[in-house]
C-alpha cells in the first residue's frame, strides 16, 4: 500500500516529538504492507513550513530504514494567504514528491466564501487539489454539495483510514461510509500523528473498503491512484461524477 497523508517527521508540528517514535511509526507502516509513504507535515501559522529542515529529517529516517520503506514529502497545506500567495511561486516546495499533487486542508469550522475560486486557480496553475479528510469536517459533512462541487472543478478527496472504524466518531464513519457507496473517495490514508492515538493503520481500512466495494476499488483507492500521486502520474482511479452528484432540484417557473 501507498500512504500519502502521514506525519512522520520528529520535532515539526503535532506529529511525533522524537526521532524514536518517527522509527516506530515507519515500522508500524512496513508492518501494515506500506511501501511508500509521504510525509506531510502541517503548512499552516502555527507550524511554519521549511523544505530544507523536512527533507533533512525525511533523509535521516530514510537513511536509518535503508530501502524497506520508500520516504518522499509533502505538507498538509493550508489555505493562507502567504501559502496561497508563494504556492504560485514555488509549487514544488508543498507538493507530493515534488510533482503536481498537493494536500489541501480546511479549517474545521470556517470554509473561505471564495474557496471555489481559489481551487480554480490552483488548477490553473498546473496542480492536481487532493482534499483531505472531509468527512472529519462538520461543515462538509452538513453541506455535502460543497464536496460534490469541488469534485466537479476537478479536485479529489482523500478520506483517513481510522473513520472507517469510528475513530473520529460516528458522523465522520457515516460520511466516509456514504462517499465510498457514492464513489467520491479517490485516496484512503492514515494522516498518523503518533503511534497510540492516531496510529499508522491502512489494513484494517483496506479490508472494510474490499468488503462494501470490492478488491478493485480497495486497490485503487489504497495502492493505484496513491501511487500514481506519489509519481506525479494522472490517476488510474477516477469514477464517473454523475456517481456522486446530487440530484437537480426541481425548478418552478412563474409568469
Amino acid at each position: 500500500m501507498v500512504d500519502i497523508h502521514c506525519h512522520i517527521l520528529p520535532g515539526l508540528d503535532d506529529g511525533p516529538d522524537s526521532i524514536e517514535t518517527s522509527l516506530e511509526m515507519a515500522e508500524a507502516a512496513i508492518a501494515e504492507g506500506i511501501t511508500h509513504l509521504v510525509a506531510t507535515p502541517h503548512a499552516n501559522d502555527r507550524f511554519p513550513f521549511i523544505p530544507d529542515l523536512v527533507q533533512s529529517r525525511r533523509d535521516d529516517i530514510q537513511r536509518r530504514l535503508g530501502g524497506r520503506l520508500l520516504l518522499a514529502t509533502g505538507c498538509d497545506f493550508h489555505l493562507s494567504y502567504e501559502n496561497l500567495q508563494d504556492i504560485h511561486q514555488q509549487p514544488a516546495k508543498y507538493t507530493i514528491n515534488q510533482k503536481n499533487y498537493l494536500l489541501v486542508e480546511f479549517a474545521d469550522f470556517s470554509v473561505p466564501p471564495s474557496i471555489d475560486q481559489t481551487l480554480h486557480e490552483l488548477h490553473l496553475a498546473g496542480l492536481h487539489v487532493i482534499l483531505t479528510h472531509p468527512e472529519r469536517n462538520p461543515l462538509i459533512r452538513a453541506h455535502p454539495e460543497r464536496l460534490y462541487r469541488w469534485l466537479q472543478l476537478g479536485c479529489y478527496a482523500q478520506v483517513t483510514a481510522l473513520s472507517f472504524q469510528g475513530r473520529f466518531g460516528a458522523a465522520a464513519k457515516q460520511a466516509v461510509e456514504r462517499w465510498l457507496q457514492e464513489d467520491c473517495i479517490h485516496f484512503v490514508a492514515s494522516d498518523a500523528h503518533n503511534t497510540t492515538s492516531r496510529p499508522l493503520k491502512l489494513r484494517d481500512a483496506f479490508a472494510i473498503v474490499a468488503a462494501r466495494k470490492g478488491e478493485t476499488v480497495a486497490q485503487a483507492l489504497f495502492v493505484d491512484n496513491p501511487l500514481a500521486a506519489f509519481e506525479g502520474r494522472p490517476l488510474p482511479h477516477v469514477p464517473e461524477l454523475a456517481l456522486c452528484a446530487p440530484k437537480p432540484r426541481k425548478r418552478f417557473w412563474f409568469f
